[in-house]
């Protein structure tokens, strides 16, 4: 290795320190990613992804227009009621409410399979209904960001196909082959969380103080005294919407955006607010979270850029590909690696499965073995990385650190990369 890694892994020991010490993650990550690209002589290569993470279309369009629906529920009061009528049934469960939603998150995965869509549909509800039924928030958010794994039963999953050509397959084939397994992850990942849930002591009977709880302190301690379902069912619409066209009505395609827009429309018709105060809620929320929530997302992306830029990420991904002998640790443990270094399952998965996999039968493997085994890695390492926009927009619905999910999320995700080791 020359200089310019040994330099970029300095620089990536000293951004994780300032992460933990919880100095302005945005600074952190620009001043990192551009001090990184600098030193390997290519400046622009950081400025050019700045630019680029800036108008990331697919980001914008499903945190902003999330962030700008939980506005307008706030506003309606639609949420307390939801609260209202939750509450007084699923705060019965304790303990146990933790994997109760984690099962409703994960089966709404395989209609939402993006981690950003996902977060972004779902945790503006499931979040605030953990944390006033006991849990911290940072557990909250963890659940969110460990139930993606019954995402890869949806056969629109961009690695689906991709893996399930190389080994020569149909799509829903390549998914039937590994069913078992995507299940075992699921079902584990909600038992694992919970235990860390216990060690931690994330549940009180009495809850934790939090921001989200300060900043709703008015409306927690004004609840009606009975839920109006009509009302009550007004921050679920978006999501139920784009359950039901993408599982059962899959000619019409319906983006986050449409979803939350009807969602409005609906909270203003049951509710008669007004409507002129609530389109300014919606924006008002959309410009705060492209602020708050985006504003790291484009200050990773940058970080990133400098990885590549320091050769650090070809370095990587070479070794793997040349490592022949090694090829079901690298398939594992390589791009489990790199989603956290990255934030980003999808390169790591791509990069290896492209390079690596078509040679699995020289090593004793097969294809579609490799292939998946890479897959669900990467997913692993962006749920374990403080840098995935999943984990940083959950971040700013639970106004807590991102290093504080990722303290839970993490080792769920190791322990389940090496049960996936062992059971492809």
């Amino acid at each position: 290795m020359n200089f310019t890694v040994w330099f970029a892994l300095a620089v990536v020991c000293v951004t994780v320190w300032a992460l933990l010490k919880r100095y302005e993650t945005r600074f952190v990550l620009l001043l990192s990613g551009l001090v990184m690209a600098c030193a390997s002589l290519d400046p622009m290569m950081a400025f050019t992804q700045f630019d680029k993470s800036m108008t990331k279309g697919g980001l914008i369009i499903a945190i902003c227009s999330a962030i700008g629906f939980a506005g307008v529920i706030s506003y309606t009061k639609c949420d307390v009621h939801l609260v209202r009528l939750l509450t007084s049934s699923l705060k019965k469960m304790g303990l146990f409410l933790l994997p109760t939603c984690m099962f409703i998150t994960a089966l709404i995965s395989t209609a939402i399979p993006s981690m950003a869509g996902l977060c972004a549909s779902v945790g503006p509800t499931m979040i605030p209904i953990l944390v006033r039924s006991g849990f911290h928030p940072a557990i909250a958010a963890a659940a969110i960001a460990s139930s993606l794994m019954p995402a890869y039963f949806n056969p629109g999953v961009p690695h689906n196909p991709f893996i399930s050509k190389l080994a020569g397959m149909e799509v829903m084939e390549f998914i039937g082959a590994h069913w078992a397994a995507t299940l075992t992850m699921t079902f584990g990942a909600m038992i694992l969380l919970t235990v860390i849930c216990v060690i931690y002591k994330d549940y009180r009977a009495e809850g934790f103080e939090s921001e989200l709880l300060k900043n709703d302190a008015e409306k927690g301690s004004n609840l009606p005294e009975r839920a109006n379902i009509f009302y009550a069912v007004a921050p679920l619409v978006p999501v139920v919407l784009l359950v039901v066209f993408s599982l059962w009505i899959t000619s019409v395609k319906i983006s986050v955006a449409t979803a939350m827009l009807i969602g409005m429309m609906y909270a203003l018709i049951v509710t008669r607010s007004d409507p002129q105060e609530a389109v300014k809620k919606f924006f008002n929320g959309m410009g705060s979270g492209y602020a708050n929530i985006l504003g790291i997302i484009i200050s990773a992306g940058v970080f990133a850029a400098g990885l590549r830029a320091a050769g650090v990420i070809d370095l990587f991904v070479n070794y793997l590909t040349s490592a022949n002998e090694v090829a079901k640790i690298g398939g594992s443990f390589g791009p489990y690696l790199l989603g956290v270094l990255t934030g980003s399952g999808d390169a790591a998965a791509f990069a290896f499965n492209e390079a690596v996999t078509p040679f699995a039968e020289q090593f004793g493997m097969t294809i579609d073995g490799l292939g998946y085994l890479a897959m669900v890695s990467a997913g692993l390492g962006r749920m374990s990385s403080p840098l995935a926009g999943g984990v940083i927009l959950l971040s700013g619905i639970a106004l807590v650190n991102p290093m504080e999910i990722v303290k839970r999320s993490a080792p769920v995700g190791f322990m389940l990369l090496i049960i996936l080791y062992f059971i492809v």
